[in-house]
This record gives structure tokens, C-alpha cells and sequence, in this order.
């Protein structure tokens, strides 16, 4: 398997409900004003979905995630261990070896990846209508008997170990790192997701076993479907590939976390170039502020070459080829986040600079010509950022679960945004901005 890692999504379902909505862009699988119906599924054996029936191609995307299994599961010293198990799972599988199981995806024309984020363990699976039973009994064994043999596991350590060895001098790496740390200190979210070279030498196949059973169940199952395939075949695959899960996992608890303002970092590292990093409080995304949080955001820096941040720190005075902020939220915490990465004799004016902006927007919020922008923006930009392929539609249904934000979601957001007043964003800035951020650099010690 191809190493690559990202965060994830996911939730529960709402029983008997379907969702008619309109997609405003031509979709791969829809034409402009085309509705498209989001179903809940029930397989017979009682697991839950979301589907997007679409017969444009003969295709089936699913994605999937399991709830809370994410890397705040590593055992402490065996961090990594959730990253580990992403590169093992289609590496043999039953009776198949890894050689073979890789020859078989690649024959019946398969994708299939998975991914851990600090909260959730998460899949993404792709077939031709033509192979789907074989496929889904490929998928079906990956989850749940996984061979993890000498070789494999030997090989993917290897690879995820050189990943590790080749950032330990990487700014980027760097900075994220002493960010976490210093913003979560002592708690889950603040250990290294990929391990290090040591937890993951740590990391034996029978720590790999626990982590699947304890963290992949039916009862944290969340899943999303589009595709050529009705409700009763997809209850009959979910069956297949999910019903010999457990019902419930065992997970540990973590707690909720706020994370630490009005502290500063600075890790020395001789490169040309300073990494800086802000954190101040965010927001959940179950809060009624959310999306007066998200457009005040994204005038802040959440709004690419339109925003405060980039005109003041790149447009203006060139400091920077881009400075940027954004909303975090995690099942435990809620960050608002910003950055840029700037020569090391301009690192305290970008410092400043972006300090003055969060200050302005605290004090005074954006302007109506501003929040009328952001609002059309985010809006029309939903579209093509979520719904552009079956897999990326699949993805949402599943994020939609996690986050709870129910089956007529899509057909509410307009109105949520809509909704929210300058007032509400003003409020919101002013409740997150006026904290002393805490700010993480990397660079030359004089910056």
C-alpha cells in the first residue's frame, strides 16, 4: 500500500428519512437543478447508511468510518499503531497473501485506502458494478481477518519509519509538532499520529489485532454510499462486509480539552525560512455559532486570496507567498488556527501583523460588503468542494453522520448562512479574538 494519511469524518442516522435536494453545479453524476435523493439504509442484520442512488456510470464509491478509533487509541508507547494498521489491512487478508490480495485489487480494477485522524479510522472503497461481489468480499475480509504476516508489517514499518526519520528536520513538521504540544499539552491530541521511530518498533501484531477489534464495531460504524446500487443489494453488502464486526467498541476515554492561549514557542532550527503557527479557541461544530464563527473565519484568513491575513501579510508588503486561518474541530476540542512561513528577518513583523489583524477583527468584526462575500462564497463554493465526484459525496454523507448535522442538512445549509447576522459575527469574533493567542515558531533563533 501507497503511504498516505489524512484527517477523517463521520455519525448516527435519522430512521426513514429521505432527503430530496438540489445540486446548484452539473455533478459527475447530475445535471444542474437535477434532484437527488439521500436514503437511510437498513441491512437486514441492522447496519445503517446513507445512500446516493446514481446510474450515470457503473460504479459504487463507499466511504466509512469508525468513530473514535482514531489515533487517540494508540496505547501510550505505541503511538503510531492506528498509522501502522492503514498501510496493513489490504497487505493479505483470509487466505489471500499480500501479493496476491494487491494482484486481486488490481484485477477487478478495486480502490481501496484507509486513513486515521486523531479521532476517527476511516475507509474509502471504489468498484465496477461488474466486480462488485468479489470486491466487496476483498473489502470484507480486509476489515475482519487481516493477515498482518512478517513481511508486510516489516515493510509498511519501514516505510512509515523513513516518512518519520525524513521530517525530523522539516519545518513544517516541526512546528506542527511543537503546536500540538504546546496547545494540547499532556493530552492524546498532542502525540504524533504517524508514532515515532521508536513507538512504532514498539508496535507488535498483536497490538495491530487490538486495535481492529477494539476499535472497529458496528455501533461505531458510520457509512456513506453512491453509486449503481439500491437500498436492498446495498443492505445485503453492508452485511457482508460489516455484520461480523462486534456490536459495540472498546475504546479509551478521552477527555474534552480547551486548548492553552497566551503562550509562545520558539524552536530553533537553522533554515532560511520561520514557520509561524497561532492557536485561539474555536468552535464545535454542534455550536449554535458555528457558521457566524466560520464566515468571520474566513475574512479573517479562511477565504484564500480575498482575506485579511493574505492581503496584509502577502498582497501588501510580500512578506509571505501566502498567510491563512481556520476553523478545528475535533471531538474533543475546538481551535482557531493561523499561520504563514516567511524569511526569518520578516518573522516578527508577520507576527505582528497578524496579531494587529485578529485584534481588528475582534474589535470590530468585517465589513457588510465583506460578509455578503463570505456568505456567497461559502455557499456557492459547497458544491464543488463536497460534491464533485461519487467518492467526495460519499465522504459528506459520512461527515454529515459524524457531525450530526442530519439528513436535510444539505437542503438547510443555504438557510444556516443565510441566517446569520453581523451581529452574530461580530459577537462570536469578539468572544474568540480578544484572548491572547498562543504562537509557535520555527526558524533561525533570531527570528
Amino acid at each position: 500500500m501507497t503511504i498516505s494519511q489524512t484527517f477523517a469524518v463521520s455519525t448516527a442516522a435519522r430512521a426513514g428519512a429521505v432527503l430530496s435536494f438540489t445540486f446548484g453545479l452539473g455533478l459527475a453524476f447530475a445535471t444542474p437543478s437535477e434532484a437527488v435523493e439521500i436514503q437511510e439504509v437498513t441491512s437486514p442484520g441492522g447496519i445503517k447508511a446513507l445512500l446516493v442512488e446514481d446510474y450515470t456510470n457503473p460504479l459504487i464509491a463507499v466511504n466509512f468510518a469508525f468513530e473514535g478509533a482514531g489515533s487517540t487509541s494508540d496505547a501510550p508507547g505505541k503511538e503510531g499503531t492506528g498509522t501502522l494498521l492503514t498501510g496493513l489491512l489490504d497487505e493479505g487478508a483470509g487466505p489471500i497473501e499480500s501479493a496476491a490480495f494487491q494482484s486481486k485489487l488490481d484485477e477487478l480494477g478495486v480502490s481501496l485506502s484507509f486513513d486515521v485522524g486523531l479521532d476517527n479510522f476511516t475507509g474509502s472503497f471504489r468498484t465496477i458494478v461488474e466486480n462488485e461481489d468479489e470486491a466487496f468480499d476483498l473489502l470484507g475480509l480486509a476489515l475482519n481477518e487481516p493477515r498482518f504476516d512478517d513481511e508486510p508489517v516489516a515493510r509498511m514499518r519501514a516505510q512509515f519509519v523513513t516518512q518519520i526519520v525524513s521530517n525530523l528536520n522539516d519545518p513544517g513538521a516541526l512546528a506542527s509538532k511543537a503546536w500540538r504540544q504546546a496547545v494540547f499539552p499532556g493530552h492524546p491530541y498532542s502525540r504524533p499520529s504517524e508514532g515515532t521511530a521508536e513507538t512504532l518498533a514498539a508496535v507488535t501484531k498483536a497490538d495491530l489485532q487490538a486495535f481492529r477489534t477494539k476499535g472497529f464495531a458496528r455501533g461505531n460504524l458510520v457509512v456513506g454510499v453512491v453509486g449503481a446500487i439500491d437500498a436492498k443489494a446495498l443492505g445485503e453488502k453492508l452485511d457482508t462486509v460489516f455484520g461480523k464486526l462486534p456490536e459495540k467498541a472498546d475504546l479509551p476515554k478521552v477527555p474534552d480539552v480547551a486548548p492553552v492561549t497566551g503562550k509562545t514557542v520558539a524552536v530553533p532550527l537553522a533554515v532560511p525560512q520561520t514557520q509561524i503557527q497561532f492557536a485561539l479557541p474555536g468552535v464545535k461544530r454542534d455550536d449554535p455559532d458555528f457558521f457566524a464563527a466560520y464566515l468571520m473565519n474566513h475574512v479573517l484568513g479562511g477565504g484564500s486570496f480575498s482575506s485579511r491575513l493574505y492581503q496584509e501579510v502577502r498582497e501588501k508588503r510580500g512578506l509571505a507567498y501566502g498567510a491563512s486561518s481556520y476553523l478545528a474541530s475535533y471531538d474533543h476540542a475546538a481551535v482557531l488556527g493561523a499561520g504563514t512561513a516567511t524569511r526569518a528577518d520578516k518573522a516578527q513583523e508577520s507576527v505582528d501583523i497578524i496579531r494587529a489583524e485578529i485584534k481588528r477583527m475582534a474589535e470590530n468584526g468585517p465589513t457588510e460588503e465583506e460578509l455578503a462575500k463570505a456568505k456567497a462564497y461559502v455557499k456557492g463554493a459547497y458544491a464543488i468542494q463536497n460534491l464533485d465526484s461519487s467518492l467526495s459525496i460519499a465522504s459528506t454523507l459520512v461527515g454529515i453522520q459524524l457531525d450530526r448535522l442530519g439528513i436535510d442538512y444539505i437542503d438547510k445549509r443555504q438557510e444556516l448562512i443565510d441566517a446569520v447576522t453581523m451581529d452574530d459575527v461580530k459577537r462570536i469574533g469578539k468572544k474568540l479574538l480578544s484572548l491572547e493567542p498562543s504562537v509557535v515558531t520555527v526558524g533561525p533563533a533570531a527570528s
